[in-house]
């Protein structure tokens, strides 16, 4: 069980959206699409962590993420 699912992140683990996207390498529009309901990705959002107005993300979570959408896509 990965830490994102234990409930305890570590500080380095979690990211703004243009950290996130710089990481994936991917545009920050995509980010901000993704991380919303409608912009679903293989029946999945990306794992937001909503503080108020801002969005954070966890490395972890993303990387679940990503590993779930490859196997949907195979």
């Amino acid at each position: 069980m990965s830490a994102a699912n234990m409930g305890t992140l570590n500080a380095e683990d979690i990211l703004t959206p243009a950290e996130l996207a710089k990481r994936l390498k991917v545009p920050l529009s995509w980010i901000y699409e993704k991380s919303r309901d409608r912009g679903q990705f293989a029946g999945q959002p990306l794992p937001v962590l909503r503080c108020g107005k801002y969005l954070r993300f966890s490395w972890p979570a993303v990387v679940e993420w990503l590993q779930r959408q490859e196997r949907s896509v195979r």
